[in-house]
């Protein structure tokens, strides 16, 4: 799988951790910055990962920020975009079973790196179930 990636400052040190977890699983990563814990703004980290999800050039895309939260509501500004904040990984497996969310939203100051590897693999290996949360997906187009 194509996972896009991108962080601000706040999320730099564990975007780097999760990257090195999904190249591990065998996905290929595409980093969108940021490139360093010097300060930048959020939303153009979020508009870089979610036109790679929006266009297909990424299969699905990871935003890490300080809380998580500023990226997920500029996430799913965008048409197309799913994105969910999660900090444990029963919600992000239901995130992708029930939501086919594909962007994970990540609180780098806020979920421990253990627990934040523990949603990223989980999120990344569960597929979206279909059938009756299509019907409910098809509602929000």
């Amino acid at each position: 799988m194509k996972i896009a990636i991108g962080s601000d400052h706040g999320g730099f040190e564990l975007k780097q951790l999760v990257m090195e977890v999904l190249r591990t699983m065998g996905h290929e990563v595409v980093n969108e910055g940021c490139l360093s814990t010097e300060s930048v703004d959020y939303p153009d980290f979020a508009a870089k990962v979610c036109e790679l999800v929006r266009s297909g050039n990424c299969d699905r895309g990871i935003l890490i920020c300080g809380t998580g939260i500023g990226m997920s509501i500029a996430a799913n500004r965008y048409r197309d975009i799913r994105a969910a904040l999660c900090h444990e990984p029963y919600s992000a497996g239901k995130s992708r079973e029930h939501n086919n969310a594909n962007v994970l939203c990540l609180g780098g100051r806020v979920v421990g790196p253990e627990l934040a590897l523990d949603i990223v693999r989980v999120w990344v290996q569960t597929e979206f179930a279909g059938g009756r949360h299509q019907r409910r997906l098809d509602k929000l187009s």
